[in-house]
Parts: C-alpha cells; sequence; structure tokens
C-alpha cells in the first residue's frame, strides 16, 4: 500500500464529515433553539503500524518506527452557548436567559410517551387551553419536568381567551391569579444529551437533573447560535483542504503511472 494514498484518503473523508456537520448547522441556521454542532479530528495512533508475526522477535510486535498512517474522524460534539434574542411581542414566546431548558411531553409515532428537552419556546394554547409547542407536544409543569415523567398530570393549562403574563420563573398569571408555572431544568452534564431532532434532547441513562437559575423572557423567542458567516468562511476552509488531499491523490495516481508505464519498461 502507498501510504500517501491512504493518507490524503482519510483526510477527505475527515474533511467531508466536518462539511456535512456544517451544512447541517448552516440549514438550521434559523431554527429556534438550535445549538450548532463540531466535530473532531484524531490521528491515527503509531501502535498501528506494527510488525506482526516477526519470528526473529519471538512472535512480538515490533514498531516500524515513526509514522503518520492518517487522520480519522474523531467526535462530535454540540455548542451549547446561547442563541441571540428576536423580540416578537407574542405573550406565548417564551426565551431563556441562562442555562436550562423547556421540558415537553412527546408521544412518537408508535404511542410511546417520554420527556424532551428543548430550548425552543415557541409556545400556543389549543382548543381546551393546554400550553403547548408548535409540534403539539405538551408543556410541563416543574414537578414533571424535575421527575422527568410525562402524562397528563404534569400539563399546564390555561384560559385561552384571557392574556397571560409569564414572571421570570416561569409562573403564569391570568388576571393577576395564579394558573400554573413552566418547568424549567438543567443538567449536571451535557454530555448525557443526546440529540432528537433539529432542537429537542433526550437525557440518556447516567444524566442528572438539577435546578435551573434561567430566567424566562416573555415576548421573545431564541434563535440559533450559528453564526452564517463564520460557517461560510470554514466551508471554505474545509473545501481548500479536501482538494489538497485530492491534489495529493492525483499527484501520486501520475507518479505510479510514470513508474510502471515509463521506468517500468526501460
Amino acid at each position: 500500500m502507498v501510504k500517501g494514498l491512504y493518507t490524503a484518503y482519510t483526510g477527505m473523508l475527515n474533511q467531508q464529515n466536518r462539511l456535512d456537520v456544517l451544512t447541517n448547522n448552516l440549514a438550521n441556521s434559523a431554527t429556534n433553539g438550535f445549538k450548532k454542532e463540531g466535530s473532531t479530528s484524531q490521528s491515527f495512533k503509531e501502535v498501528m503500524a506494527l510488525k506482526i508475526k516477526d519470528t526473529s522477535d519471538y512472535s512480538l510486535p515490533k514498531r516500524l518506527g515513526n509514522i503518520a498512517p492518517g487522520v480519522k474522524i474523531g467526535e462530535c460534539y454540540t455548542d451549547f452557548g446561547q442563541g441571540p434574542f428576536r423580540v416578537t411581542d407574542n405573550a406565548y414566546d417564551l426565551a431563556l436567559d441562562g442555562d436550562g431548558f423547556f421540558a415537553v411531553s412527546f408521544v412518537s409515532k408508535d404511542g410511546q410517551p417520554s420527556v424532551k428537552y428543548t430550548r425552543d419556546g415557541a409556545f400556543t394554547v389549543n382548543q381546551e387551553g393546554y400550553l403547548m409547542t408548535k409540534d403539539g407536544d405538551f408543556v410541563l409543569n416543574p414537578a414533571a419536568a424535575q421527575a422527568g415523567t410525562p402524562g397528563e398530570a404534569g400539563y399546564i393549562r390555561v384560559d385561552p381567551n384571557v392574556e397571560i403574563v409569564v414572571q421570570e420563573d416561569g409562573t403564569i398569571y391570568q388576571n393577576n391569579v395564579q394558573v400554573g408555572q413552566i418547568g424549567i431544568v438543567d443538567f449536571a452534564d451535557y454530555n448525557y444529551l443526546s440529540k432528537y431532532g433539529e432542537n429537542m434532547y433526550d437525557l440518556v441513562e447516567g444524566g442528572q437533573r438539577q435546578a435551573s437559575e434561567a430566567k424566562i423572557v416573555q415576548g421573545t423567542l431564541e434563535m440559533s447560535n450559528v453564526n452564517v458567516i463564520s460557517e461560510m468562511v470554514e466551508m471554505i476552509t474545509i473545501s481548500r483542504a479536501y482538494e489538497s488531499n485530492q491534489k495529493i491523490i492525483q499527484t501520486i495516481d501520475e507518479t505510479l503511472d510514470k513508474a510502471v508505464n515509463s521506468i517500468g519498461k526501460a
């Protein structure tokens, strides 16, 4: 195997993965509460470059030396930094200022209920007065949010014909009377959050919920934290890196062609 070909090939795969992540960020640059993702790269460990079945060393692996066998795709990560706010003056549009998430009762296509977490506060009320997301998921109160239990017991119900006022702690008032409270929850370690869809998250096994100090801002929505200009500049960098690896493969291919068809005939 020509090592240069393999090194350039792994570089192209890595750049392609970076481009996939970046284009997903750009596609969701207008999605409320979306958190941009990034990818990491790792070099192949030198321990992979070993002699095997070498009887001169009693069949023990022996290093070939310090070489760079290429790059491998690392882990993807999520930037949970807060996005900019957009004022809508809609009483049911809520944004979280600080670390935390809204909790919603989600029902899958096969009818299984679960709790999802989101920063998208574009809510509405149905005819029965239940506070819901635009996708029809019920917003949960503090008790259900902290316990992670879906179901009607945790739903928030208001009078759809009366204006609501939402305080910073999520308390809902109508005609100066408290009618409910929106649950806000945070997590001890965001590494236990698994992305679901565009802007919702699952808490995987081992994750711990904790109280959130975030404040609710009514009449406002949190936008995506994707900076379109930065992503476009990064796209150019990725494209150039991909082309450089592609050029290496072309150069090595031309060299091999000359070695076989020209020098080999001499």
